[in-house]
């Protein structure tokens, strides 16, 4: 499986969340290392530069980021939040967040992961209390596990992101269909 972070959710607190990926079969972590938390925090755009994560902000980052899946998930099917769930991310939603400054060349966001962190948190919060929680789906692909904001006109988009997910199942369809076509007559 590819190991390059993926941002195909439409928010950064799903896209954070789909950092534990194909939750239903042989999982694949994401944040193995600090190295790998700190890259997907300055990729994501949330910060420009980062100051090195350890294993316990790892660790942190995966508590969240399981709060967030399953607080995310319990509202997307109308159920309950897990208390302990709603603890954690609001824990970590209660730190100090990235603070973005202006420079003479623009905006720029230094932080920590424990401020990364409560970013990401907070962005959790609101989406899981605004406009956009009807708007959830989960990919379409039976693997994946991802679940993302569908923007989409009448809302028919079917898959996490065409390249991770969409196009394997439209080529998967498209042999299935050519293999069951009826051969033409050769003569």
């Amino acid at each position: 499986m590819n190991d390059a972070h993926a941002f195909v959710c439409g928010s950064p607190a799903l896209d954070f969340a789909a950092t534990l990926r194909a939750r239903r079969t042989v999982s694949f972590e994401m944040f193995g290392t600090p190295d790998r938390l700190d890259a997907w925090f300055v990729e994501s755009g949330l910060v420009d530069t980062i100051a090195p994560a350890d294993e316990a902000d790892v660790e942190e980052a995966k508590e969240v980021r399981e709060a967030i899946y399953a607080l995310v998930t319990a509202r997307r099917l109308g159920q309950e939040y897990d208390e302990e769930a709603l603890s954690r991310l609001n824990g970590a939603a209660r730190r100090p967040a990235a603070t973005p400054q202006l420079t003479r060349t623009g905006r720029r966001t230094e932080a920590n992961a424990e401020q990364a962190l409560s970013t990401v948190a907070r962005q959790a919060v609101e989406l899981l209390s605004g406009p956009d929680m009807p708007l959830l789906k989960e990919c379409g692909n039976p693997e994946c596990t991802r679940i993302y904001i569908d923007r989409s006109r009448g809302m028919r988009r079917q898959w996490c992101g065409m390249e991770s997910c969409g196009n394997k199942f439209k080529a998967a369809a498209y042999r299935a269909r050519k293999k069951t076509a009826p051969q033409a007559d050769a003569g």
